[in-house]
């Protein structure tokens, strides 16, 4: 098992991969991440450790041999308003992409039909908030995520607010399903649910909700098609304010047997990712097990991995990647597998509670 530091640069906050998304072609591996400035908060706050006052940038990091080593560069990728890709949240508002998106909406979907099969392919999403009024989009890349055709306006399938993070799954040339979260009845975030593009991304179509409505939330989808054909869905969950006991935080399992039409509960995989929760990324071994990551914001503070061997349905006992982590300000995983069958596992990180976030990878075999 070996840690590389992907992006780190005192006085920053990098952070939330998840976000994002991560893209492979052999050893060549794409990460997508964000870019601020840090803030040292204190041990009692619970929000991030950045500064609000101050613009985040997209960025994204590239490596040719595997993850071993990466370059990084500002996402080229045009932003709305040319602020902070899915960032609203963690600044002022005179700095968020939504006041943009007011004066200049985007069109819904592409004027042309996109080839989802072409071998360098990548598909990126963006929002603008997390809550009632948050608009998402998306990009589209042909060339090894070099350059991104975008963005693309996504509808809003009938709900107060979408939060779009990536996860794609490709079913043919122009077809391919998205899987996003929209706002509660509430306009609360979160409940995950499936849409559709038949077209190559000129029009979408909502096919169903994933989870019922939760009393806290349901968010931040991460699919596979296991090797039935059938798809498995990890989503990041919590609790809410009516439900007994503290606050918990976990990630359940959704299973599809028809492309997204219907759905059922499978299994918990994780019964518990710490305070505030962590996103799962849920990657299919080339050997057919699952593989899900995810931060652990308790003490002790790192990075987890779980396996199943049964296409998602039992799970092994967590496997610790990394302990060491100085807060729990840390996670949210973007997971691929490499051409020698290792994965790579990068992730936002820190050593201690007032310095610097960076972006961090885990190279390790499962």
């Amino acid at each position: 098992m070996t840690h590389v530091e992907v992006f780190r640069q005192a006085g920053r906050f990098a952070g939330w991969p998840a976000n994002y998304g991560i893209w492979s072609w052999d050893d060549e591996i794409v990460l997508g991440f964000t870019l601020g400035y840090f803030k040292n908060v204190g041990l009692s706050n619970k929000s991030h450790a950045c500064d609000s006052s101050r613009p985040f940038i997209a960025m994204q990091a590239r490596s040719l041999d595997g993850g071993e080593t990466w370059e990084t560069a500002p996402m080229p990728c045009k932003v709305p308003g040319d602020g902070g890709l899915s960032s609203d949240e963690h600044v002022e508002a005179h700095l968020q992409i939504a006041q943009a998106l007011q004066r200049n909406p985007l069109r819904s979907g592409t004027l042309k039909s996109l080839n989802f099969s072409h071998p360098a392919f990548a598909i990126l999403c963006g929002r603008s908030g997390l809550s009632a009024g948050a608009q998402s989009w998306f990009y589209g890349s042909f060339d090894r995520c070099r350059s991104w055709e975008g963005p693309f306006g996504l509808p809003s399938f009938g709900r107060l607010g979408v939060e779009a993070r990536t996860d794609c799954l490709v079913v043919g040339p122009s077809e391919c399903l998205l899987f996003l979260t929209g706002t509660k009845e509430t306009g609360d975030e979160g409940r995950p649910f499936c849409a559709r593009t038949v077209d190559g991304g000129q029009t979408f179509q909502f096919v169903s909700w994933i989870t019922p409505e939760p009393s806290g939330y349901a968010i931040m989808p991460s699919s596979v098609r296991i090797l039935s054909g059938e798809i498995v869905t990890a989503v990041r969950c919590q609790s809410g304010a009516g439900d007994p006991g503290e606050p918990r935080n976990w990630i359940d399992l959704y299973l599809s047997s028809d492309l997204g039409r219907t759905w059922r509960f499978l299994v918990q995989s994780v019964g518990d990712t710490g305070v505030g929760g962590n996103p799962p990324s849920l990657i299919r071994l080339r050997d057919g097990r699952l593989c899900l990551t995810y931060g652990f914001r308790d003490p002790l503070v790192g990075i987890r991995a779980v396996i199943s061997h049964d296409s998602g349905r039992s799970w092994q006992p967590p496997i610790i990647l990394r302990d060491d982590g100085g807060d729990s300000d840390i996670g949210y995983t973007r997971s691929v597998q490499r051409a020698d069958g290792k994965v790579v596992t990068a992730y936002y990180f820190n050593d201690r509670s007032d310095g610097e976030r960076y972006i961090a990878a885990t190279i390790w075999r499962p």
